[in-house]
């Protein structure tokens, strides 16, 4: 093991209790000692805006304000998806002077990630099963 954690997290407060659920694995990884990032990508962009982490997600939870200040106290980043912020129109004025706000790395290109470096470039090229396997599929017929 790498000690590095990556949690990629699509949905913001739209689905509250996916985002708990992020942060309660972030927390405890960040807890554990490991370098840990959560990737925002989507509507998840939108809580790198100040308050918009905030409440509890379902009853017995632990609010999300408390998460996330133990996320970036132990030394946790939120990576904002600069094309799902630009999609949004969400400018960095906006964002949260939290210093564990981050862009992404650079894409293959050398640029960040912006309109100039789409998002396809990071992807791998998807196989079919049966591109994959030479026509035959892996799995039994039905």
């Amino acid at each position: 093991m790498n000690g590095k954690v990556l949690i990629n997290l699509a949905t913001g407060m739209e689905d509250a209790e996916r985002v708990l659920v992020a942060f309660l694995v972030a927390t405890a990884a960040v807890a554990q000692g490991k370098q840990v990032v959560v990737w925002t990508t989507k509507d998840a962009v939108r809580l790198g805006l100040p308050g918009e982490m905030a409440g509890v997600a379902c009853k017995g939870c632990p609010p999300l304000e408390r998460l996330l200040e133990q996320f970036v106290d132990g030394g946790g980043e939120l990576w904002l998806c600069p094309i799902c912020l630009s999609a949004r129109e969400l400018d960095d004025a906006r964002r949260s002077p939290t210093p564990r706000w981050s862009a992404p790395p650079p894409c293959g290109n050398g640029q960040a990630a912006t309109q100039l470096c789409s998002a396809t470039e990071l992807r791998r090229p998807v196989h079919t099963p049966r591109q994959r396997y030479g026509g035959a599929s892996p799995w039994p017929s039905a």
